[in-house]
């Protein structure tokens, strides 16, 4: 079925995600997903810019080819949309898919399920974020002695996680170096830090037939995780503990320093709106007038201050609309008090709780526990035979290999059963009733409490000068509310001022042109 006509938006980048599992699919499977994923972008103003596919490949894993690329071109910006057919091509269930989805929205990145059964309305989209707030709160407190274990264990020098290149761990879970490794780690960072550039290096790296620590040739990314790494200098951080002088050292302090400087120096941030400026209704606000999108701008007051605000993208490009411009902070603050005074009555948080408790039966009907239970039961029995395998004289790189692949199956299985026994717990619903009276009655100018409040609960606002209309979706079916609105005008840009400050600018370009046409002659 096509993907119906949504609310316009701004043009935003786009990649798709699509999967099959099995030899019982085809590459028509893809296709079809793809399709589905390119008609919901054509209807929501998506250009898509990347498509990855992963086929005969299980969701149960996140060691995907597809997948892994898909998450690093994420974390790179190079999208701010992931569209995927529905949340089971991300992962087998929709628990898992949220764990995946948080790490998306940290890089920025919003996914969406174009044929999630679940529904794009305001009731789907709180179930999810109650969901990832459990995770949270899992990872964050319920796991507080397994982190004390590990914390202890690598505050006396033990292996606690990925062994980096350059070190090998010994009969006694300790760090001990790697010779040949350590010798190429310091070869990068007294190569790079007199000036040899990361590709030459890996020209010659490969020419000599030299491997990273996956026993792969050397790319352009073989070298961010050895340069950025403190433990090389023998201390590091974990978590909130400082641990020095805990393992052997392979770089000194001062050329680790040193190199960081130079890193830090070469590296151009991108981030936009940083110190909390996100303009939080990009993409749902538009002009009441012509329709057009209302874009977040900035700009400087004739008293030298920062400001920032909305402006209607026809009188801006072409001023061809009467739409004033509004304050980002008034319009974003109002409309979630509209949120809260208006629409959060006690019969729409009664219904709301209802159709949470309705979707969170759902979860515990595809759980994935028993199966995730039995795989754990599994990988324990493999660890135990590869100790007594240990103990029997057994040994090598590929003995030491596959314990560390058991022992991190076991950790990421028993990371899966926690989430799952989150998920499929029985719900209260006088709690999730109170979870949603703290939204009524949040701090509607705190810029954190406004992004969940109208990333959850708005679809779209069309604002005029004299009132504002808000497009809500509970069920499915678009709602609107209009109330009166005023739109306080942003302060005037003093023409004289900017001229002059353009006059100024124009004239000491000039002027080094000048010097420097003078130093040629």
């Amino acid at each position: 079925m096509a993907a119906t006509k949504k609310t316009p938006g701004t043009a935003a980048l786009a990649a798709i995600y699509a999967r099959y599992s099995s030899a019982a699919q085809n590459d028509a499977s893809i296709e079809q997903q793809v399709e589905e994923c390119r008609q919901y972008a054509s209807a929501n103003g998506l250009t898509i810019v990347a498509v990855y596919e992963d086929r005969a490949k299980s969701g149960r894993s996140d060691n995907r080819p597809g997948f892994q690329k898909m998450l690093r071109a994420a974390e790179r910006g190079e999208f701010q949309v992931l569209l995927a057919y529905k949340s089971n091509r991300i992962s087998r269930n929709m628990q898992s898919a949220l764990t995946y989805e948080q790490r998306l929205s940290d890089a920025g990145v919003r996914v969406v399920y174009c044929r999630e059964e679940f529904g794009d309305n305001a009731t789907g989209r709180f179930m999810l974020r109650m969901m990832m707030n459990m995770n949270q709160f899992y990872s964050e407190n319920m796991s507080e002695d397994i982190r004390r274990g590990m914390a202890d264990s690598a505050s006396k020098g033990r292996v606690t996680g990925i062994v980096p290149f350059g070190y090998r761990k010994d009969a006694n879970g300790m760090y001990a170096i790697d010779d040949p490794a350590a010798a190429i780690v310091r070869e990068i960072f007294h190569r790079t830090l007199n000036g040899e550039s990361l590709a030459d290096i890996r020209r010659d790296f490969n020419r000599r037939g030299l491997k990273t620590r996956l026993n792969r040739p050397w790319s352009k990314n073989s070298f961010h995780c050895i340069l950025t790494n403190e433990k090389y200098t023998g201390s590091f951080n974990f978590g909130e503990l400082r641990i020095e002088n805990a393992i052997p050292v392979i770089i000194d302090k001062e050329v680790y320093d040193m190199m960081q400087k130079k890193l830090n120096g070469d590296r151009i941030v991108r981030k936009r709106h940083r110190g909390g400026n996100d303009y939080l209704l990009t993409g749902k606000l538009y002009c009441g007038y012509c329709l057009a999108p209302m874009v977040g701008m900035s700009g400087r007051s004739r008293h030298d201050r920062n400001y920032y605000y909305y402006a209607c993208q026809t009188r801006r490009t072409k001023n061809a609309c009467k739409k004033e411009h509004v304050r980002k902070e008034d319009i974003e603050a109002q409309v979630v008090r509209i949120v809260q005074q208006n629409i959060l009555d006690d019969r729409t948080i009664e219904w709301i709780a209802e159709n949470i408790m309705q979707t969170a039966r759902s979860f515990q009907a595809q759980s994935l526990l028993t199966e995730y239970e039995s795989d754990l039961r599994d990988v324990r029995k493999q660890i135990t035979n590869v100790v007594n395998a240990i103990a029997l004289g057994v040994a090598g790189d590929e003995i030491k290999d596959r314990m560390d692949e058991l022992q991190e199956d076991k950790r990421r299985l028993e990371g899966l059963i926690a989430i799952e026994k989150i998920a499929t717990k029985n719900y209260d619903k006088t709690s999730i009733v109170g979870y949603i009276e703290t939204i009524r009655h949040g701090d509607p100018t705190d810029p954190a409490f406004q992004k969940i409040v109208i990333r959850d609960f708005i679809k779209a606002v069309y604002l005029y000068d004299d009132h504002l209309k808000l497009i809500i979706d509970f069920t499915g079916k678009n709602q609107s509310v209009e109330l009166p609105y005023t739109t306080p005008t942003p302060p005037e840009i003093d023409p004289i001022e900017c001229f002059a400050q353009r006059l100024i600018k124009c004239t000491i370009k000039a002027l080094k042109i000048f010097f420097s046409a003078l130093l040629i002659l």
